[in-house]
């Protein structure tokens, strides 16, 4: 495995350290030597209570550590929902899910927010789930604007049903956006997604890089950490910097030892860079 470069890494603490509840991990990412984390939405329901909400910022604040991505309410993630962007029966729970969402990212300076687009379903033609899709998208890219933050859109892997594959989809839906004027929706360059689906990620780094709203990684099979698969990950962080991607990189895979981190030595896990 290539040595991987010092850059700044935030830590998905949705994937990772799960022996610790979800209040415990913000601090568990600090005694790590990491100094920001990222999250799936944090909460069973779409608006959760003030007090929950709370409960969540205090974890992240008290452990010292940045928000650096926080994903809207993606429905029932353990029963395979991925999202309800394009969900047009639950259209209003992901509208009252967005001001919640911002206003934690506001609160904490969180400017980066992942919404999953959601598998296709059966009840609607597929024209108007993508409808609805860029409708919700666009309400997303609006509030968080006022924050100047960015809405992520990631090509995603394991669920057949879910429509975005490869870059090339998301990048359509993106590019439907901007023709409508929303310019803070990103591509997520989740390598590990896109190479399990079959995507040219070289391609996709060397053409894209510069306009990546934020990348993930995990190695390939299995999704655990870097070394435990064969997928060059460094070579393609270095090659997206060098195309002009100058953001954290998030760890969000599945541990398989002990330690989730001994793969990147202590001195490279924090930085006084902040994206």
């Amino acid at each position: 495995m290539n040595a991987f470069p010092s850059v700044p890494y935030t830590v998905n603490a949705s994937i990772l350290l799960t022996d610790r509840p979800i209040l415990e991990r913000a601090q568990a990412v600090r005694e790590a030597g990491f100094d920001a984390a990222e999250y799936w939405w944090p909460f069973q329901e779409a608006v959760p209570s003030d007090a929950d909400v709370a409960d969540f910022e205090r974890s992240v604040t008290s452990a010292g550590i940045s928000l650096t991505g926080l994903n809207f309410f993606a429905g029932d993630m353990p029963g395979g929902e991925r999202g309800l962007v394009s969900w047009v029966s639950r259209r209003k729970e992901f509208e009252d899910n967005i001001d919640v969402t911002v206003g934690i990212g506001e609160r904490l300076g969180c400017r980066a927010f992942n919404a999953l687009y959601g598998n296709r379903t059966d009840d609607v033609p597929a024209e108007q789930q993508d409808e609805v899709a860029l409708e919700n998208l666009a309400a997303a890219a609006r509030a968080a604007a006022r924050i100047d933050g960015v809405v992520l859109l990631e090509p995603v892997s394991g669920s057949e049903a879910y429509p975005l594959k490869t870059a090339a989809d998301a990048l359509a839906v993106i590019g439907k956006l901007q023709a409508e004027g929303i310019q803070n929706v990103k591509l997520l360059a989740d390598f590990y997604h896109m190479a399990v689906n079959g995507d040219d990620v070289d391609s996709v780094i060397a053409r894209h890089a510069a306009e990546f709203g934020h990348i993930q990684i995990a190695d390939a099979p299995g999704r655990g950490e870097p070394g435990t698969g064969d997928l060059p990950l460094a070579q393609w962080i270095e090659a997206s910097q060098r195309g002009g991607y100058s953001g954290r990189i998030g760890l969000e895979y599945k541990a398989t030892g002990e330690d989730p981190f001994a793969w990147l030595p202590a001195e490279q896990r924090a930085t006084a860079t902040s994206n």
